[in-house]
């Protein structure tokens, strides 16, 4: 069984359904490809930004990133809203154009099929933006396949922050001891191990155009899929 004190990483692993009720997952970089947001956010609006101004694209990069660390794990960070008003660019409109890039994991949906085949709720809790989760959405049928998708721009607490976690239980009451998290960021993995969440599992490789990470502290896998094993 895979409990959130685990050591280091695995590929192969057996988990005991039998020990969970809830399963919460993140969205992008645990079901569908984060290559869709690092694409977006490190290449197409930086272009965007430099051609805006008139910058060569080097230059723009600098000044984008410089403003995605200052609000770097805040809702802020997350906020459609608020990187229109930054960047004086239309992210909605950018993110629409470019959403035929966004794509399910790979077997994401064998995945989410199975587990909720064996009865267990399934819960999406993501940092997406209301709109950007609209997009994502459209262009995917996640919404068929899992109980309830939770934004934390609804709980105005970003998942890396605990208070999100209180929110969530409070909206979505789970027994905490028999509910698995499977996320990307291990800052949120951090947050939810403060919070008692029993079972922690970090995704590996959340974009499929990069090699796979070194995760320490928390019992990883590559996809999703690695947890049907056995």
């Amino acid at each position: 069984m895979i409990k959130s004190h685990a050591e280091g990483s695995q590929h192969n692993m057996r988990f005991d359904w039998s020990a969970v009720d809830t399963v919460l997952l993140d969205m992008d970089g645990t079901l569908l490809d984060l290559h869709f947001d690092n694409y977006f956010w490190r290449e197409l609006v930086p272009h965007e930004y430099a051609t805006a101004r008139g910058l060569v694209v080097e230059e723009a990069l600098q000044i984008v990133e410089a403003q995605y660390h200052r609000v770097y794990g805040t809702l802020d960070w997350y906020c459609v809203d608020y990187w229109t008003r930054a960047l004086d660019l239309d992210i909605r409109r950018l993110k629409a154009g470019a959403s035929h890039r966004v794509s399910y994991l790979p077997d994401a949906e064998r995945f989410l099929d199975a587990i909720r085949a064996l009865g267990k709720r399934l819960v999406v809790v993501t940092n997406a933006h209301q709109d950007a989760l609209a997009i994502k959405l459209q262009r995917t049928d996640l919404s068929q396949r899992v109980d309830h998708i939770v934004s934390s721009h609804e709980l105005n607490y970003p998942k890396e922050h605990d208070e999100f976690w209180l929110r969530l239980h409070a909206r979505q009451p789970f027994d905490r001891q028999r509910t698995l998290l499977i996320e990307d960021s291990l800052p949120v993995l951090e947050s939810a191990r403060r919070f008692g969440l029993g079972h922690l599992v970090a995704i590996r490789r959340p974009d499929t155009s990069a090699p796979e990470r070194v995760v320490d502290g928390f019992s990883a896998v590559d996809s999703v899929a690695d947890l049907l094993a056995g």
